[in-house]
């Protein structure tokens, strides 16, 4: 778990969500607000913008896979 981490070995996290939003995953506000300060204590938080590459290529599948079903 990241408890045995803190603070001894770098951890990445990926999230689509930014930080206030982790409500919306996270069953009580007390254990979101303790999870955004360990997460966040001593971190480096990059923001990127831009589309996401897994949702394009999810929607490319789809699309060659509707493509190839409406040809039979």
């Amino acid at each position: 778990m990241l408890d045995g981490r803190y603070q001894r070995k770098a951890t990445a996290i990926s999230t689509n969500r930014h930080f206030s939003n982790w409500a919306e995953v996270f069953p009580s506000a007390t254990s979101v607000v303790t999870l955004v300060d360990r997460v966040s204590h001593h971190a480096e938080v990059v923001n990127i913008k831009g589309g996401s590459w897994r949702l394009k290529e999810a929607k490319e599948r789809d699309a060659m896979k509707a493509a190839a079903g409406a040809k039979k």
